[in-house]
């Protein structure tokens, strides 16, 4: 469960003109201060100019002083001007790109200076976490689109400025009634393509923002399918699925109607100043429009002024957006972290993505022990903390007797973290952050989250099997990180999801962790699990067990009565009775919560969680841990869980 920005964030859906804002400033600087590259690039440009003037002029010259003249060599001589017009074009685009890069890279180098200050600065403020996870996408991805896009809008428009003024300035060199057929359809196509840049923009972002939240669903909803049956939660999710389909789809139907109206501007500007022209011819022969000219003219409307105008709308349309969306997340002012609603207002606090882990501040100084299964609302909770809270009873407070487990117990606690950070990488984002927890001896606690968050993590910390990236985890007062297996088997028994069962005897596999258990234990363990239907149908405890004929919750069974045969202390259930129906898991948590000892649980279902002293919320960005009637109280996430698990919502108590 993640915390998300306010979907009203205007840099996601606004309609551009907050970001151009945002950008004119640094386009400003960055255009003075290489001026003498705009000044060359125009210069080579003017060659452009010339070179739309000449085509279209020689053409309409070769018609009326050549050819229709009568004068052949004439005819021939103005085409091979428009021609050579046309091959010089090659040397000038190769002094536009040679200038074109003094504009571009610069671009690129600040784009990679900035990206690069931004990440080091929360690196270097240290901290798990604390690194900026977008910056690889920034120098690795958005830079080169910012600069590729940035390089094809120079180009573009560059190139429609000049031949743009070369066309008109050969209409009007041929006759000024020219422009008063060509320009009219031509301003009303670039208008109208105008007016559509800032609602296309919006349309697009609210697309991209509605696919991108799809998606998010989707691949959440796949992770903790198997959280959202346990807890029956599916239909709530098929309801928010099928609202941000709806969302989707309404976003990309108003992007269709943009784009419809973009491919009428397209259509306008493209197509009605030649059929203008054409429809015109009797009007301005008329008016003296000779045949060379009209030939001239059209000869400017499709070689240069259209195909720029073309290129120009399609590169405004596309690398615009994308230039303008890119620039604004490098340089633009830094998106603060979401942070989520609180309970607890005066804690320190620091976001985490999926999987990070903060706990709680604590407001109670009472240690976390009662004197009954479930200790009344004040008596515990609040061991979980985001600084060092001790949950360990006091020197003089009476012993604890948890769910009619001996009193004798030592003080020291059973399990203790103490600000437990774990990271799969330097960089990554931590799944557990500071992470602060006490069972005391005896105690029963349930681990609840959705898939991901982090709870077979805190299990396999626990086991000594993972070592933390930060802090400190202890089990019966030692150290576990480094310590040698032989002893960590003697300190606790972590149970996986997936049991292990050996081929040999039923009573090999029951002894493992105890060899010299006596048959008087063993019976108790299968009578304490519900073992006895499988031990009668393998033949009894002396049969030969064969893994692949066991069900996994025959599997599970038989892990499960190991666990209890063992003599560790501490019991470590990781979803082990995930394969077990309802009355079989009861049983089985039942039974090894009476087993002197402690009990973690990762709870499969609800009602783990409800039999346990108390319940570990692990939701993404906070820990909550108290009482069954605390956390109902305390953690919205817990509330929603116990209210459909239960078929009605959860009442605060």
């Amino acid at each position: 469960m993640t915390c998300r920005a306010p979907s009203a964030d205007t840099r996601e859906t606004d309609d551009g003109s907050g970001a151009v804002r945002r950008l004119a400033p640094h386009a400003r600087r960055f255009l003075a201060r290489r001026s003498g590259v705009l000044v060359r690039l125009a210069l080579w440009s003017l060659a452009e100019t010339g070179q739309a003037f000449l085509v279209g002029h020689g053409v309409a010259r070769a018609v009326d002083q050549g050819f229709l003249a009568g004068d052949t060599r004439r005819g021939l001589l103005w085409l091979t001007v428009a021609l050579v017009a046309v091959l010089l074009g090659a040397p000038v685009i190769r002094g536009v790109f040679a200038e074109l890069a003094g504009l571009t890279e610069p671009l690129r180098d600040g784009l990679v200076r900035h990206a690069v200050d931004r990440s080091l600065g929360p690196a270097a403020a240290g901290g798990p976490g604390g690194t900026d996870r977008a910056a690889v996408s920034r120098l690795a991805n958005q830079v080169e689109i910012a600069r590729d896009s940035f390089a094809g809008l120079v180009l573009t428009l560059r190139s429609f400025v000049f031949t743009a003024a070369g066309a008109l300035l050969g209409l009007l060199s041929l006759h000024p009634s020219l422009l008063v057929v060509v320009l009219p359809p031509l301003s009303l196509g670039l208008g109208l393509f105008l007016v559509t840049l800032r609602p296309m923009a919006a349309a697009q972002r609210r697309a991209l923002a509605a696919d991108e939240a799809l998606g998010d669903h989707a691949a959440r909803s796949r992770a903790a399918l198997r959280d959202l049956t346990a807890c029956g939660t599916g239909p709530a999710v098929a309801r928010r699925g099928a609202e941000l389909i709806e969302d989707a789809a309404a976003a990309a139907r108003v992007l269709a109607g943009w784009a419809a109206v973009r491919t009428a501007a397209l259509g306008v500007a493209g197509h009605l100043p030649v059929l203008a022209l054409l429809l015109a011819v009797p009007w301005l022969r008329g008016r003296g429009v000779t045949a060379g000219a009209l030939l001239g003219a059209f000869t400017y409307l499709v070689q240069s002024l259209l195909p720029a105008l073309h290129t120009l709308m399609t590169a405004l349309g596309a690398a615009g957006s994308r230039l303008l969306v890119v620039l604004d997340r490098i340089i633009g002012p830094e998106r603060p972290e979401p942070r989520p609603e609180r309970t607890r207002a005066a804690e320190p606090e620091r976001a985490g993505g999926l999987g990070s882990v903060r706990a709680l501040a604590a407001t109670r100084t009472e240690p976390a022990l009662a004197a009954a299964p479930r200790p009344a609302p004040g008596a515990g909770g609040g061991a979980v903390t985001a600084r060092a809270t001790a949950a360990i009873p006091r020197p003089g407070d009476a012993a604890p007797h948890l769910g009619g487990r001996p009193a004798d117990r030592a003080r020291t606690a059973a399990v203790e973290l103490r600000s437990v950070t774990l990271s799969y990488g330097v960089r990554a984002e931590p799944v557990l952050d500071s992470l602060d927890l006490c069972v005391a001896p005896g105690e029963h606690l349930a681990v609840v989250g959705p898939s991901g968050i982090g709870k077979s993590t805190l299990t396999r910390l626990v086991a000594g099997t993972l070592a933390p990236s930060g802090g400190e985890v202890r089990v019966d007062g030692r150290e576990v990180t480094g310590r040698p297996p032989a002893e960590l088997a003697a300190l606790r028994v972590l149970v996986p999801q997936e049991a292990y069962v050996f081929s040999g005897t039923l009573s090999d596999n029951l002894t493992y962790l105890r060899p010299g258990a006596s048959r008087a234990d063993l019976d108790a363990a299968v009578d304490a699990l519900g073992l006895w239907p499988l031990v009668e149908r393998l033949g009894g405890l002396d049969a030969p067990v064969r893994p692949a004929e066991l069900s996994h919750g025959e599997r599970q069974l038989v892990a499960l009565t190991r666990a209890w045969v063992s003599p560790a202390p501490l019991l470590l259930l990781d979803e082990a009775t995930c394969h077990l129906d309802p009355a079989a898991e009861a049983r089985a948590e039942e039974a090894l919560a009476r087993r002197p000892g402690t009990l973690l649980v990762v709870a499969h279902r609800l009602s783990s969680a409800v039999r346990a002293d108390r319940v570990l919320v692990l939701d993404g960005t906070d820990a909550v841990c108290g009482t069954h009637d605390e956390v109902l109280d305390r953690s919205p996430l817990y509330r929603d869980l116990t209210g459909h698990w239960q078929g009605g919502p959860a009442r605060r108590r």
